[in-house]
């Protein structure tokens, strides 16, 4: 099987980075599947998520936490984030340090072709 890139050149990335308060990592992670899987999540609706988002902790900090997905139009994320958070506010919020929840957004620039990807594969 070939490999694939994590993200396709010109699409979005969101990138959220946040620490959750101390000793309360694990309920964090709960709370967070617990939205994350449910039908009222609303970014799991939309035709804009190209990959669904990845919850990462940090292996030297276990309270630092990152989200990242892949997305073809962050004015569309932007939008249904701000009805997350003025609308339907998700428990896992309540954990995080600060309470600031707000992603950085960055465009995919370059991600290698797939008849590199391919072409390795096969000598693989």
């Amino acid at each position: 099987m070939a490999q694939e890139p994590l993200a396709k050149k010109g699409n979005f990335l969101h990138i959220y980075d946040f620490i959750v308060e101390a000793g309360r990592e694990e309920e964090f992670i709960k709370l967070f599947e617990e939205f994350d899987y449910s039908d009222g999540n609303p970014m799991h609706k939309s035709s804009a998520q190209v990959k669904d988002g990845v919850l990462c902790r940090d292996t030297e900090n276990p309270q630092r936490f990152f989200l990242i997905a892949e997305w073809a139009d962050i004015v569309e994320h932007a939008r249904i984030r701000k009805i997350l958070a003025e609308e339907i506010k998700p428990a896992f919020v309540g954990l995080i340090e600060g309470r600031k929840f707000v992603p950085k957004y960055v465009e995919v620039v370059s991600s290698t072709p797939d008849e590199i990807l391919n072409a390795a594969a096969a000598s693989a």
